[in-house]
């Protein structure tokens, strides 16, 4: 099927564009009211995640709503440690938990990597199917997974943290099955990858949340590494890895083989233009916080980024996904700033 909109693929190739693309990361839900009212006819958010009509429908809402370039498929990063073996809960307030977790090579029954993924994660591509056939081509779908640190950080956690200090310490004292882990994280995010692309996935991003907890070598052996295996393997379709807090290994990600490097707000974005020069897209990175402000000073902070590009090669973006509270009459402003601004002179 042919798109209408191919904006943020062309940029994301480093082909002409007539203005700068733009979506939000997590604008599938969140602030959107008629996000909440989907969300209470159902059980929680699992339930959800697995509905793919209503999957699909979430997905859609910010396309019709706020006019953003791309959809994003409304999933979780961690249906994949559930598809290998390690199920989850997603409390109300406190985030997902596990009740088991992997510290030992005991644990490596819960990372099953020999299985069917249409098997076990067959609503999420049932969802990519759907949502594509109701969007008819008005704008790319774009598909995603977490990075195989940030995964293994939940699976040996087994909850959210600060520190990810049991994560961090199973480095130190047992590497041999840190990265007997993070390979078989590894090995399943390659096959869902290729399996959303071949549902139907315009576009791909790999987000590594939990990158700024390592400092850079240990990121380079136990981060990077597995990012570098993924964007060798999936090649299909134009991929972005956004490794949030990562501030001294931007320029190593820039060098793996993916089309766009997500930055978050904390990154320079001048400073990281100047390094990488033209061979990558960046994309982000406005401070979600910023969309508290007035309409006007949103417009404002809006324009300041947009005129610090130095380039065409830029997908707009928040530096992180868009906080629940904040207003969506501030994102639309956000997002018409964005498709209102003159990039000729670029």
């Amino acid at each position: 099927m042919k798109l209408q909109n191919d904006l943020i693929l062309r940029a994301a190739k480093g082909e002409a564009i007539e203005r700068y693309p733009v979506w939000l990361m997590r604008q599938a839900g969140r602030i959107l009211p008629e996000y909440r009212d989907v969300r209470a006819s159902l059980s929680g958010f699992k339930e959800l995640v697995e509905t793919p009509e209503r999957a699909a429908e979430v997905t859609i809402q910010p396309v019709d709503i706020l006019g953003v370039d791309a959809a994003i498929i409304f999933s979780d990063i961690l249906v994949v440690p559930e598809a290998m073996g390690l199920e989850y809960q997603m409390l109300e307030k406190s985030g997902p938990w596990f009740e088991k977790t992997i510290r030992s090579e005991e644990g490596l029954k819960y990372a099953e990597t020999n299985f069917d993924i249409e098997d076990r994660l067959g609503y999420v591509l049932e969802a990519i199917r759907i949502t594509n056939k109701e969007l008819n081509g008005r704008v790319p779908l774009i598909g995603f997974a977490g990075a195989p640190w940030t995964i293994f950080c939940y699976m040996v956690e087994g909850r959210g943290s600060k520190t990810f200090s049991e994560s961090r310490k199973l480095l130190y004292t047992n590497p041999t099955l840190a990265h007997e882990l993070l390979s078989r994280i590894t090995d399943v995010t390659i096959q869902y990858l290729k399996a959303q692309v071949k549902a139907g996935a315009h576009m791909l991003q790999v987000f590594d949340s939990w990158a700024g907890i390592l400092g850079t070598e240990q990121y380079a052996e136990f981060g990077l590494k597995y990012l570098d295996k993924i964007v060798s393997a999936v090649n299909e379709v134009p991929i972005t890895l956004f490794s949030k807090g990562a501030i001294t290994s931007v320029n190593a990600v820039a060098k793996l083989n993916c089309n766009t490097v997500g930055l978050d707000w904390n990154m320079d974005l001048v400073k990281i233009r100047e390094e990488i020069g033209e061979t990558r897209t960046l994309q982000g990175n406005l401070d979600p916080c910023a969309l508290y402000s007035s309409h006007k000073e949103v417009e404002n902070l809006t324009n300041n980024m947009l005129n610090s590009f130095k380039s065409r090669r830029h997908i707009v973006n928040l530096g992180h996904g868009v906080y629940p509270d904040i207003d969506p009459e501030k994102v639309k402003t956000f997002i018409q700033t964005v498709k209102n601004y003159e990039i000729s002179h670029k």
